[in-house]
């Protein structure tokens, strides 16, 4: 039998401990970070790099992260709300963070941490960063499955899924489900493209020079991330109502420049000498 699509039943909460919930969004997250430390461990090991570097590198990381795609989200996605809640910016666990914003908090982090702790080329280090955080923006479009969000158009492909459109009313008032319209999983579609993305990342820096190429792993990474970003967005709803009436929407527009950069920084790498060993 084949299935005509999926219905997607799964709450966001893992458990809850009275206000506190542990919510597999916040799982993958943590995941997210937990295998990008051991990833960038081993490089660093690997290329003889003091290792107390990498343990700032995660904390400027991190907050460059979560701090970058908050404010993406505010001042790209919702701004004519935050400019009349101003005190709900830093209300993180309410939801609302952006992946555009998050990608120039984490250049931002990096830009400080070059110039502060390893005092080198902020490139030397985005290359090397760019392979663990190809597998965490896996990690995050998978959060965003189980959280049920930023889902695509109605489809009549057999991988369609349905997913419950009265979240809160299900969970918290007993109600009973309302299915969405067999959609495209557009969580898994860019999920599946930066997983293989990390992969193609993997295979570059540990089997070939990419990682003498100064920006060549940034560029590649920067392209893979944001093509995918790109052309998923047409078979993707808008997350924002004003986004209905432009030829691209936000997520578009915000993807062209980092392409346009993950270009130049290939073409650059093309002109650096490799010394042979």
């Amino acid at each position: 039998m084949v299935l005509n699509s999926i219905t997607w039943t799964v709450k966001p909460e893992i458990f809850s401990l009275g206000p506190i919930s542990v919510r597999y969004y916040g799982l993958c997250f943590a995941i997210a970070f937990m295998l990008g430390y051991h990833i960038l461990e081993r490089m660093f090991k690997s290329e003889k790099i003091p290792l107390p570097w990498l343990e700032k590198l995660f904390i400027y990381v991190v907050l460059g992260t979560i701090a970058g795609a908050r404010l993406g989200h505010v001042f790209f996605y919702g701004w004519d709300y935050y400019s009349q809640n101003i005190g709900e910016i830093l209300m993180v666990w309410k939801g609302g963070l952006a992946s555009h914003g998050g990608a120039i908090g984490v250049i931002t982090a990096v830009i400080i941490f070059s110039k502060k702790i390893s005092k080198t080329n902020p490139l030397w280090t985005l290359d090397r960063l760019a392979v663990p955080v190809a597998l965490a923006a896996f990690f995050i479009r998978l959060g965003n499955l189980f959280n049920s969000e930023i889902y695509g158009h109605p489809t009549d492909k057999p991988w369609a899924f349905r997913f419950v459109d009265n979240m809160y009313q299900w969970i918290h008032l007993n109600a009973e489900p309302i299915f969405t319209a067999p959609s495209h999983p557009t969580q898994l579609y860019e999920g599946l493209a930066y997983l293989a993305l990390f992969g193609l990342l993997m295979y570059m820096y540990w089997k070939t020079d990419a990682k003498e190429r100064t920006g060549l792993l940034f560029g590649v990474y920067l392209i893979g991330i944001f093509v995918s970003r790109f052309f998923i967005e047409f078979v993707k709803n808008n997350q924002e109502d004003f986004e209905a009436d432009m030829a691209l929407n936000m997520g578009q527009w915000l993807s062209i420049p980092f392409i346009l950069v993950g270009v130049y920084l290939i073409y650059q790498s093309t002109k650096v000498k490799i010394a042979k060993k």
